[in-house]
């Protein structure tokens, strides 16, 4: 499923990815998703930003091991 986020005055990266899926962890994955607001550190209030579902973790671990 897909969503929509509108920054407020002051969001960052970091602070969106907490909340909208819960870590920072997933910032890497928020900017890949919205490439085109990457010149954006600190965001104006307004911005709309897509908010994909996060993949399925898969483990790395061998068949046998899981």
């Amino acid at each position: 499923m897909v969503a929509v986020y509108k920054t407020i005055s002051g969001d960052t990266w970091d602070g969106i990815a907490r909340e909208v899926y819960g870590s920072e962890s997933h910032v890497s994955f928020l900017m890949s998703n919205n490439q085109q607001l990457l010149d954006y550190f600190i965001f104006p209030a307004g911005v709309t930003l897509i908010i994909e579902d996060l993949p399925e973790e898969t483990s790395t671990l061998p068949d046998w091991r899981s």
